[in-house]
């Protein structure tokens, strides 16, 4: 396992941008758990820190300058970043056929050894820039990449209206979870969590959503069916947002017989799982790998009112305090929801 690597700010040029790029001088950058995993770990899977790089890849800013070929953009558009980059070439069988999250020469920013968009200018190709509208603020913009997580893995989990759901985890990507699953018409919602803060602001985000506090003390089949007594029936889908083994495992031994398990966290690179169990229910287990095609739609719910992310900021830092917004993140005293880096 790689080492845990330094944190700290440095001085680096205003990039020059190619032809189909632009500059943004970005505005606003969330700090994500991979971020912070890279911190703390110095890999995530495979993708290993091995010299200086940069974090970051929840960001939002606006248009400074735009190269000869770019056309979709000018100085002073507003802007979401995606920050996967795929090859784009018509050999690539993702790319070709629209799974360009899965392209091999992906290049994604803030994943080694690609320096991320926590910086005050990022040159990037126009291809994978966003309008947002003026009503989305800069921070919402920033909070799109997490809500794309969410909206893809309810895309792809099939949730669909009065569906029974689980969602293990009130993080961020439990939280915003929470939401979308809220405007796509769950029900029953359960989420979980060791944390009785975070439990609150579910219960503030969606007052119908009922919460379980997790144990480290509990098994994870008592959990489960604690979790089923809450909702009142076993759960058709669990979304689990922590990717933390037991997590997994309560929410298989609260899914019903032919439901699915959809992990959107990221955790240990080798787990177990409850294998008979699965087989014995016919109970799907799915992941996900990043997202493709979502942000246009996630803009749109935002920007339409039916998906409020505001209330997920929770601490705001200048990029002068980069360093203390990581402390505060990665700290769970300190009471943080999603933690955003500004610079105006």
């Amino acid at each position: 396992m790689a080492k845990s690597p330094g944190l700290r700010l440095v001085e680096s040029p205003i990039p020059e941008i190619q032809p189909n790029e632009c500059l943004v001088h970005v505005r606003a950058t969330g700090i994500c758990g991979s971020d912070v995993h890279f911190w703390k770990h110095g890999q995530i899977g495979d993708a290993v820190v091995n010299n200086d790089n940069g974090l970051g890849h929840e960001s939002a800013g606006v248009i400074l300058k735009v190269g000869k070929d770019v056309t979709r953009f000018q100085p002073g558009d507003k802007v979401a970043i995606e920050c996967g980059i795929p090859c784009s070439k018509a050999t690539c069988y993702h790319c070709r056929t629209g799974q360009y999250n899965a392209c091999p020469e992906s290049v994604f920013f803030s994943t080694p050894p690609h320096n991320g968009t926590l910086r005050r200018y990022h040159a990037h190709p126009e291809a994978w820039l966003h309008p947002i509208p003026d009503n989305v603020s800069f921070e919402e913009g920033a909070l799109l990449e997490p809500l794309t997580v969410a909206l893809a893995g309810i895309d792809r989990a099939g949730l669909c209206l009065g569906d029974s759901l689980v969602i293990c985890g009130a993080g961020p990507i439990g939280l915003v979870t929470l939401l979308a699953a809220n405007a796509a018409g769950a029900e029953p919602i359960v989420i979980t969590d060791l944390d009785e803060s975070r439990l609150a602001k579910a219960k503030d985000l969606v007052p119908r959503v009922k919460a379980v506090q997790t144990s480290r003390d509990e098994t994870a089949k008592d959990l489960g069916e604690r979790i089923v007594q809450t909702l009142g029936q076993e759960a058709k889908l669990v979304l689990e947002c922590t990717g933390v083994e037991s997590s997994i495992h309560a929410g298989i031994y609260s899914t019903r017989f032919g439901g699915s398990v959809f992990v959107i966290g990221v955790g240990k690179t080798f787990q177990t799982i409850p294998f008979m169990h699965l087989s014995f229910r016919e109970i799907d287990l799915r992941f996900q790998f990043r997202y493709h095609d979502i942000y246009p739609k996630a803009i749109s719910l935002v920007a339409a009112g039916i998906i409020d992310m505001k209330p997920l900021v929770s601490h705001r830092f200048a990029l002068e305090d980069g360093v203390k917004a990581f402390e505060a993140a990665s700290n769970p005293a300190s009471g943080a929801i999603k933690v955003q880096i500004l610079d105006c």
